[in-house]
């Protein structure tokens, strides 16, 4: 792995001196072992990636919507689990305090977008709150998540 130097013993047991008395050394480097290592992080940080995302268990409703254009900033993002529970990121928030937490993250953010996750079983109302709640803490691009392969409902009136 690194450079050695190399000692040319000549035949017959007699040692010939090189001009200036030393040994040339060698320039040549063996990366084998380096790209070895390289492969093996390489491959855990290929299983590793997909368990490093954290959230919230929510079931999302299915809908045949495309997927929103993606920010140079994280994307900040409300959850709405199945039990009421509402969380900013993944830090559990009460109802009564929603508004000034979100002031204070818009006050330090640049973007005024903001992903509304809500699980299928929570009440519309709810989520309507939530979002009256996101537009008054400076949130005024709401986008809603939901899984992909959904029912189109242009199909179904064709149908009819």
């Amino acid at each position: 792995m690194g450079a050695g130097v190399i000692q040319k013993d000549g035949g017959g047991g007699k040692r010939r001196r090189r001009r200036g008395g030393r040994a040339k050394p060698m320039a040549e480097i063996n990366v084998t072992p380096f790209v070895d290592v390289m492969l093996v992080l390489l491959i855990i940080f290929m299983v590793a990636a997909p368990l490093m995302t954290v959230g919230v268990p929510v079931e999302l409703p299915k809908t045949a919507a495309g997927a929103l254009p993606s920010d140079a900033e994280e994307p900040l993002t409300v959850t709405i689990a199945a039990d009421g529970r509402i969380l900013i990121q993944t830090t559990e928030t009460q109802s009564a305090e929603l508004v000034t937490k979100l002031q204070a993250i818009a006050a330090e953010r640049a973007s005024t977008r903001v992903y509304l996750r809500a699980d299928g079983a929570v009440a519309y109302e709810q989520v309507v709150q939530v979002m009256g709640a996101l537009n008054a803490g400076g949130f005024s691009d709401i986008g809603l998540v939901t899984d992909t392969g959904g029912p189109e409902l242009n199909a179904d009136l064709a149908d009819n």
